[in-house]
């Protein structure tokens, strides 16, 4: 599969810079359509002799599609060239894997993707691209893994589209750039296609990436979750952790088994001989016993120091293993040395073709019918369930372990991540989507690596599948050793805002996770919040009515107290009253009896009538807890709690998740940007601009360039953003002679940030008609400002009056952790002082913005308040729509402020910005596919 780059033609053509630095931040592991890893790292010199092999394999056929013309070995003069760039004009990137030899044998290039700069004209510059993937892996995806990869390499040096010349005979090709989803031109020619792609991302483009990414990482964890055969790797004594550890696995499957068969190795073989023999070597005979116990192993579990666990992912090399369980812990928490030799694990396993779990993993297990996979240290597994879980903790692992065979809850997987150094929450979420054996997906998060990414894929399972989670720390901010973590300065709930616009639930321990949990995977999703009470005392019936009230949700009549001991008829009456069609849409029962010991009466018929009427019903019994017998009827069990407020909490949680399920989630902002300009050329203007800005910053300006504002102007011009016209003056004379080119009347302010705003400290003054006022205002304010000041010489600015509104604020950051966070509020010290904000993370949708805008307490004076007239809230979306674009586009945005926007009847004026930029580091979740590395 291939791309076109005739023999014949001169390569180079294009004068190049000096080279530029090797960008390390190009390398990546990714993972292909069979769930395998590869890496992809920008082309060296050094790769000469590998790409010539690689050459040299490919059959005749991909030679033809790839050069138009027969060529077994490259041309010396061409080979140099080809790995010869400069990362910016010429770039290249290669998939490579362990060569024969493994790591002595160096590395196998698998696949080749280049560009060559044709155009270089600002704002339209073009490359040629080409590919060229081993005959072996065609069809494995990695042409659309290399095309986001070198696209996203191309987009950072400014390039904007790609050209490439394809046989109409290589349709695989073809069939890359067709459905990458970016906007594409083909036309024939002379025998040949000339493709040209647009590299700006899409919402096709966006969705495409995201169904791949979602199919090869489902695929990968259906690898590991699917092993049958486990190789346990681990000394047999010592009296060490790990042989600690070890020895658990071995008592663990010996008291529970399930469907796998476990490989013990530790005994007559010691660890560190795993795979030297049945795998090319030619070892010793103890050697080749272990070579022929480990051929054929699915998955690995390794309790041993950090350089023996590397050691021992090396020798899995073709044992067929699809990733290995690292049990011990002594890697990043051990200071710089850990982190790189986390590092060097990650590199191992991904050239192998496999993923990592772990380190300080509790291991894996499931309850898949005829299937169940034990590989893990618990000594007993829960029954199986519909409930998945990840925890990252492996204490957390264990608590929610037991408490889930506790409540007789059940699970369908258990996976425990340890420091996740590879594998994440987000593959998880990706593998339990299409997984037939999960209903419910619940997460122990110690931290967030990329909450971006975790954001999207929440947001699309919870579409379909409920995501209950729980963030250690109340605001996600503690990072526990051995895990890497960026930092973030977002403000403290914005993690809730993630939550929340992914229609995750959070709870926060693991008692409501597990609360929650077992009502969304043994009753159906309620169809409403009307709530209503059956309690067995009128003091009970008041308190869950209270809780009912606080937890947003709506009690149906007065609940009605039904005594624990009442008779069978009158228990009847009160059940099926409760239960009538149309009566409420989710029922609790609260029953204490005081005296006399509890019957089972209320329970069976409640359990009868909910298995009748598929209404969603919780229980708070004494006696009773987690998923008793005594509420199972019908094939339908009814969950229990230790207390009224825990079912009534769980219940409305369920409700507002239900609710969300079923809402408009609307569809990304796509405003139309610059009038005049195509959304690409608009695009393009806006980062020839940013890349001219930064060009001229001097390497020690840790804090970047901050616009002036015929800068900040022409910058918020290609989004389609006006900024208000306003001159700088420094005397009364000046401020006239501004008004008069502005047009009067016109509003004066000082310039200093500290008092732009400050009407009650006199920096400011509106509505000014004439000359005389102008110079009386100015004069005092000029005053004013010198005595408040530090500044021996004033500034003021003379802009002309927008019309009348409520004055609001937009922002956006760029946070290290979260990437854009625009946010939104109404202006004045009140609503500061109160942090009366909403948050959002790009990329937002119609909804989200709507959402936002009404989100704040103070929003009603948007909309008439008092009788003032509405203002156009309309307007002001559109606004707030077009920041989170620019900030989605620009990572070098460090911050944007607009502060006042004037959202008057019709229309919303931006009367002030404020803009700072900085050189871009590579985001949480760039637009390509990766693993963590």
């Amino acid at each position: 599969m291939d791309q076109p780059e005739r023999a014949d033609r001169p390569v180079g053509t294009v004068r190049l810079p000096s080279s530029t630095e090797y960008p390390v931040e190009w390398e990546a592991d990714v993972v292909l359509r069979d769930g395998s890893t590869t890496h992809v790292r920008p082309i060296r010199p050094e790769d000469a002799d590998a790409l010539q092999r690689f050459q040299m394999a490919q059959s005749e056929r991909s030679t033809y599609l790839r050069f138009f013309a027969a060529l077994q070995r490259i041309p010396d003069r061409l080979l140099t060239q080809f790995v010869t760039v400069d990362h910016v004009r010429r770039a290249a990137l290669v998939a490579v894997r362990p060569g024969p030899g493994g790591e002595d044998g160096g590395e196998d290039i698998v696949g080749v993707a280049r560009y060559d700069v044709i155009d270089d004209r600002p704002g339209r510059r073009t490359a040629e691209v080409a590919f060229n993937i081993a005959d072996a892996l065609q069809g494995q995806g990695l042409g659309s893994v290399l095309l986001e990869h070198i696209a996203a390499a191309a987009r950072e040096r400014g390039v904007h589209r790609f050209i490439a010349e394809v046989l109409p005979q290589n349709r695989a090709m073809l069939g890359v750039f067709r459905e990458a989803g970016y906007a594409v031109e083909q036309h024939l020619d002379d025998g040949v296609v000339t493709v040209s792609v647009d590299l700006d991302p899409t919402d096709r483009s966006r969705e495409v990436m995201a169904d791949r990414e979602h199919r090869t990482e489902a695929r990968s964890m259906q690898g590991l979750l699917s092993a049958r055969r486990v190789l346990l790797v681990g000394p047999e004594q010592g009296g060490t952790v790990d042989e600690l550890l070890a020895a658990r696995v071995r008592e663990a499957h010996a008291a529970d088994p399930g469907d796998t068969e476990l490989v013990v190795l530790g005994t007559d073989v010691t660890w560190a001989d795993v795979g030297r023999g049945g795998v090319g070597g030619e070892g010793t005979a103890g050697e080749g016993t272990a070579g022929d116990r480990t051929a054929g192993v699915d998955l690995a579990v390794v309790a041993a120091p950090p350089d023996d666990v590397i050691d021992t992912v090396r020798r899995l090399r073709g044992t067929g293993a699809r990733g290995v369980v690292v049990l011990s812990a002594g890697w990043a928490e051990a200071g710089p040395d850990g982190v790189a030799r986390r590092r060097e694990l990650l590199r191992t396993a991904h050239a192998e073709g496999m993923r990592v779990v772990g380190p300080a993993s509790y291991g894996l297990l499931t309850n898949v019918p005829g299937a169940s996979l034990r590989a893990s240290l618990a000594l007993t597994a829960p029954k199986p369930g519909r409930v998945g879980l990840f925890s990252q903790s492996s204490p957390v692992a264990v608590t929610a372990a037991e408490t889930v065979k506790r409540r007789g809850l059940g699970l369908s997987t258990l996976v425990s991540a340890g420091h996740r150094a590879d594998v994440s929450g987000n593959d998880v979420m990706q593998y339990w989507q299409d997984d037939p054996h999960t209903d419910v997906a619940c997460l122990y998060l110690e931290t967030l690596g990329n909450p971006r990414k975790f954001s999207r894929i929440a947001r699309r399972l919870a579409q379909v599948k409920p995501v209950v989670v729980v963030v250690a720390g109340r605001h996600g901010s503690v990072v526990p050793p051995g895990h890497a973590v960026r930092a973030t300065r977002a403000p403290r709930r914005m993690l809730d805002e993630v939550l929340r616009q992914s229609g995750v639930i959070r709870a926060e321990n693991t008692h409501q996770l597990m609360d929650v949990a077992q009502v969304l995977a043994h009753q159906p999703l309620p169809t409403g919040g009307r709530v209503g009470i059956l309690a067995s005392s009128p003091s009970l019936a008041v308190l869950v009515a209270d809780a009912v009230a606080a937890a947003g949700l709506t009690v149906v009549g007065p609940p009605e107290p039904l005594s624990a001991d009442a008779p069978d008829d009158e228990i009847a009456a009160a059940v099926d009253a409760l239960y009538a069609p149309g009566a409420c849409d989710a029922v609790v029962v609260v029953s204490v009896p005081v005296v006399l010991p509890r019957t089972d009466a209320i329970a069976r018929a409640v359990t009868e009538a909910a298995a009748r009427t598929g209404r969603t019903t919780v229980v708070s019994a004494l006696g009773l807890h987690g998923m008793p017998d005594e509420l199972a009827s019908g094939g339908v069990r009814i969950p229990a709690f230790s207390t009224p407020e825990d079912a009534v909490w769980a219940l409305g949680e369920v409700v507002r998740y239900a609710q969300w399920r079923t809402q408009d989630h609307g569809t990304p902002v796509r405003p139309i940007l610059r009038r005049g300009f195509s959304d690409g050329a608009a695009r393009a203007q806006a980062r020839t601009l940013v890349e001219s800005l930064l060009g001229s910053l001097p390497s020690d300006a840790p804090d970047g360039l901050v616009l002036d504002q015929a800068a900040a102007t022409e910058l918020l011009a290609c989004y389609g953003l006006t900024l208000w016209g306003s001159r700088t003056v420094r005397s009364a004379a000046e401020a006239v002679a501004a008004a008069e080119e502005l047009g009067w009347p016109v509003a004066l302010k000082i310039a200093a940030p500290a008092l732009r705003h400050r009407a009650d400290l006199g920096g400011v003054r509106l509505d000014i008609a004439d000359a005389e006022d102008l110079t009386e205002d100015a004069e005092r304010m000029l005053t004013s400002a010198s005595a408040l000041l530090p500044a021996p010489d004033p500034v003021l600015e003379v802009q002309a009056m927008a019309p009348t509104g409520v004055a609001c604020v937009v922002r956006s950051v760029e946070d290290e952790l979260f990437g854009p966070v625009v946010s939104f509020g109404l202006a004045g010290d009140a609503v500061d002082l109160l942090d009366d904000v909403t948050h959002g993370v790009p990329p937002l949708t119609d909804v989200d913005v709507a959402r936002m805008v009404r989100g704040v307490r103070a929003a009603p004076r948007l909309f008439g308040y008092q009788g003032a007239p509405a203002a156009d809230v309309a307007a002001l979306e559109d606004v707030l729509a077009r920041v989170s674009v620019m900030a989605e586009d620009l990572p070098e945005l460090a911050s944007l402020e607009l502060y006042p926007v004037a959202v008057a009847e019709h229309g919303a004026s931006v009367l002030h910005a404020a803009i700072r930029l900085r050189p871009a580091e590579r985001r949480t979740d760039a637009p390509r596919r990766a693993l963590p590395g």
